[in-house]
């Protein structure tokens, strides 16, 4: 009956080397998704006021949209044949200079006119009249786009 007692000559005894943490191969999606849902979120609120000029009824047309990586100068005509720059009222003598003053490309700026379907086509003409007198050439009639086939 003998017991057997074990010692270590090197004095230490076996030393565990701490194991590393193996690095995680998972992506955690969650903030993405967070900050996914709050972009959505202020995109849906603000889209509405990203709108151009004072509210009229548009008259629908078919055709393609014009493409355009800028935010556009548009001149609205209200059904009352009252005249805005974007949404500050002016007289039809003040287009031309006002315009001028405004657009930043000089005579080769897109001017976009908005027109009521319920205005008169002799007012939308005299306000295009007016901007080509200015000096401008690049004019668009705005619409929307029609339903339907």
């Amino acid at each position: 009956m003998g017991a057997s007692i074990r010692m270590n000559s090197g004095g230490g005894g076996k030393r565990r080397r701490r194991q590393r943490a193996a690095p995680m191969s998972e992506i955690n999606v969650t903030p993405f998704v967070d900050v996914m849902l709050v972009l959505l979120i202020i995109f849906m609120v603000a889209a509405p006021l990203l709108q151009v000029g004072v509210p009229i009824e548009l008259p629908q047309a078919k055709g393609k949209q014009l493409e355009s990586n800028k935010e556009p100068l548009a001149i609205s005509v209200k059904a009352d044949g009252s005249v805005f720059i974007g949404e500050t009222a002016v007289s039809l003598d003040e287009i031309a200079p006002k315009l001028k003053a405004i657009a930043k490309n000089g005579y080769e700026e897109q001017i976009f006119v908005r027109g009521d379907k319920g205005v008169a086509y002799g007012t939308v003409m005299r306000v295009m009249g007016r901007i080509s007198a200015g000096g401008f050439r690049k004019v668009s009639l705005v619409t929307e786009v029609e339903d339907g086939g």
